[in-house]
């Protein structure tokens, strides 16, 4: 299965021509239904939708269609319904000329500042009179359907991005594990013998005030405390494991977003545990370098459904 990504956005318009006979000339006025779906990146599925009236009615329908298509990203749907004429222009009716001046008298009596009606204005309304009323039931959502499948293409698309750049970053990682691995052993030996060295030095000027063995096993103590403090091995290895999950996750697919997010935050875990035993400049900046990538990724994690 692909890994789809929350972000997306498509669009597309169905339109329909109907002879006005009301006008004085012969015109066609056309109807253009136009839908889009914009999705962003969310926590869960957050539907919102900017309906025009006339198709109010099908949200349920929509809202069943998107929810059976999409699973997380905060998605808003919009509809808007235009109307445009050729031919003359609509001439307005005797009715609508009285009854908008009827209005425009009531308005002026109470608010005198308001300004009177153009002609565009009233060759508008005319126009809206006279527009055809559609039936958008067959219409709105096979068209609804179409923007979806557009949308879920683009996010398909943008998740195959993302999986990509993941995928780059995962072995990045690898690439410092591999590196941060023999330093541990090398700063093992080194502090051991700088023990021996003190325990030498603390032998000369000692003078056999003490003991041998008890001084030789206090160098040995510390040395070891020193090894397991700055051992970061169990996180290396458990590092690998959680890079391993992320990577089968991602070429799995399918809704990999709250798993991949819970991954990056065990990686963050594990190479904040590294600098903070880092006992070596380079391991701390091999730690640096990976809470750097595992920061690139988180971002990207968040786009993930």
């Amino acid at each position: 299965m692909p890994v789809y990504s929350m972000t997306g956005y498509a669009s597309a318009q169905h339109s329909s021509a109907t002879a006005t006979p009301e006008s004085e000339s012969k015109s066609t006025a056309a109807r253009r239904l136009g839908i889009e779906i914009r999705s962003v990146n969310s926590r869960f599925l957050d539907l919102s939708f900017r309906l025009p009236d006339e198709l109010r009615s099908h949200e349920p329908a929509l809202r069943e269609r998107v929810m059976a298509q999409l699973k997380r990203g905060k998605v808003e749907v919009r509809a808007a319904i235009e109307t445009t004429t050729s031919g003359s222009l609509a001439a307005p009716s005797p009715q609508l000329l009285q009854r908008v001046n009827s209005l425009q008298d009531s308005i002026k009596a109470w608010l005198p500042q308001a300004a009177p009606l153009s002609v565009a204005d009233i060759l508008r309304m005319a126009s809206n009179e006279q527009a055809p009323t559609n039936d958008w039931a067959d219409d709105v959502l096979p068209l609804a359907d179409t923007v979806l499948q557009s949308l879920v293409a683009a996010r398909q698309r943008e998740g195959e991005r993302l999986t990509t750049m993941l995928l780059g970053h995962l072995k990045q990682l690898r690439t410092l594990a591999e590196k941060a691995l023999p330093l541990v052993p090398q700063l093992v030996e080194q502090q051991r013998q700088r023990f021996i060295e003190r325990w030498k030095e603390a032998m000369a000027l000692a003078e056999g005030a003490t003991l041998p063995e008890a001084a030789q096993d206090r160098a040995l103590t510390e040395a070891t405390a020193f090894a397991i403090r700055i051992d970061v091995a169990e996180e290396l290895t458990r590092l690998h494991s959680h890079l391993d999950e992320m990577e089968r996750i991602l070429k799995k697919g399918g809704e990999v977003g709250k798993r991949l997010d819970f991954l990056i935050q065990e990686l963050h875990r594990e190479a904040n545990t590294m600098g903070s035993k880092s006992a070596a400049l380079e391991l701390t900046r091999i730690s640096v370098d990976m809470k750097v990538l595992i920061e690139q990724m988180r971002e990207q994690v968040q786009n993930v459904e």
